[in-house]
């Protein structure tokens, strides 16, 4: 028999004041017009897709239930679990402070930044989605609205030789003219041949050469018909990053992509003001606070959160809200299911200074097939009108691509259009 995550002792609930639910702060007033609601259940599905997408579902005694998604990782279910004792018997419609109040009651359990937080940010985007059908509205409304009917998406290519640089302009090419994407993302973290030691994060002037070729050819192939990017994933020492941007001023790169790795924000903010090659990064930070401090300290000039892993919607929402305040544009991060990336989209739609959303599954045939509506077309996505996400979870498809060993949640009642 496995753990009973749900039923672990709390020895904080016994002398702390972590305490936000209903209960403890009187929220108890009835509110009608249907809002009288109750979470009952929690549960979560892991589909294995490019990524282990992990799928969760809130389930209420009004027979709505919202569907959300956290950032992929080991873990991520057992947490959930756990917290669901946290949320069962409370309102959903009261997003704000149950996000606090698991922030709150899982301090102990690292609920400032990782796993913990990524857990939070499944249920937090659930609760969107099921607040948005209790209420008839699009998710994107409860977020203050929207500045744009269609999010524009920049596809994450990839090729079998991801080190040529003729074959990276060929997929270029290809996506631009054969799937209408016209913002593009390649990989410069690739091995040029002429490495010496994969642990010292130094670049030899031969590797800049060759990362700067995989940069030219591709600028030049798409020119004006895309932007692109081009991401480091963590790699490399400050004096490397730092010449490796210099090496790529004189073309048109979209953003360079997280060059250093993330704990040292005086490296980052040194980097990036070393050079004119606007430099990306927030995808490995969590919650606003530390969001905030990258954006502050002008450490980037594009913030790149990702939704079910930077704390949820409505965390995201703030995060663009303080790049705002720095005139720093926001691209978020997706390696999602249609799920999370509809999420971004509504986040996407409800603040002023969305650059793009990151979409990293094109080679993956069936991604689509996990909901019933289309989602990316042309290289944008149409913000749903129908209440919540918009997207209804397919649970054949969901249920054929499910992680080994998974067990498919409960369906739910359909709702407004969408479950």
């Amino acid at each position: 028999m496995g753990v009973d995550y749900a039923d672990l002792h709390d020895p904080n609930a016994e002398y702390t004041m972590r305490e936000l639910s209903g209960e403890t702060m009187g929220v108890t007033r009835d509110r009608g017009g249907g809002r009288d609601v109750e979470i009952t259940d929690v549960q979560t599905t892991m589909v294995d897709g490019n990524f282990p997408w992990t799928l969760v579902r809130i389930y209420t005694d009004a027979g709505v239930t919202g569907t959300g998604e956290a950032y992929w990782g080991a873990g991520v279910p057992e947490l959930i679990e756990r917290m669901k004792p946290m949320i069962v018997g409370e309102n959903p419609l009261d997003i704000d402070r149950l996000f606090e109040h698991l922030v709150q009651k899982m301090s102990g359990e690292g609920s400032v930044e990782g796993v913990t937080v990524t857990a939070i940010s499944g249920i937090e985007v659930a609760l969107h989605d099921l607040a948005g059908k209790i209420l008839d509205v699009p998710a994107y409304q409860l977020l203050g609205g929207k500045y744009r009917d269609d999010v524009r998406v920049y596809c994450d290519c990839h090729t079998e030789s991801e080190a040529d640089p003729e074959a990276c302009a060929d997929e270029a090419e290809r996506v631009v003219e054969e799937l209408g994407y016209d913002a593009l993302k390649f990989d410069l973290d690739v091995p040029s041949g002429l490495e010496k030691d994969r642990a010292n994060r130094h670049l030899r002037p031969g590797e800049i050469r060759h990362k700067a070729e995989i940069v030219e050819k591709v600028t030049e192939r798409v020119k004006d018909r895309a932007d692109v990017a081009f991401d480091c994933h963590w790699t490399f020492s400050g004096g490397s990053a730092k010449r490796l941007a210099d090496a790529i001023e004189e073309y048109d790169v979209w953003w360079l992509e997280d060059p250093v790795p993330p704990e040292n924000l005086e490296v980052q903010e040194e980097v990036t003001k070393s050079t004119t090659t606007p430099i990306t990064v927030g995808e490995n930070r969590y919650r606003v606070t530390e969001e905030r401090r990258l954006i502050e300290n002008q450490a980037v000039d594009i913030v790149a959160p990702d939704l079910p892993k930077v704390g949820g919607m409505r965390e995201t929402r703030k995060v663009a809200d303080v790049a705002n305040q720095y005139y720093v544009p926001v691209a978020m991060h997706n390696v999602s299911s249609p799920v999370a990336t509809m999420a971004s989209a509504h986040v996407a739609a409800a603040i002023p200074n969305s650059l793009a959303v990151e979409y990293h599954s094109y080679e993956l045939g069936w991604w689509e097939d996990l909901v019933e509506e289309d989602v990316i077309e042309d290289g944008y996505i149409t913000v749903p009108e129908q209440p919540g996400l918009g997207v209804t979870l397919d649970m054949d498809a969901v249920e054929e691509h499910m992680v080994d060993g998974e067990t498919l949640f409960d369906e739910a009642v359909v709702s407004g259009g969408g479950e």
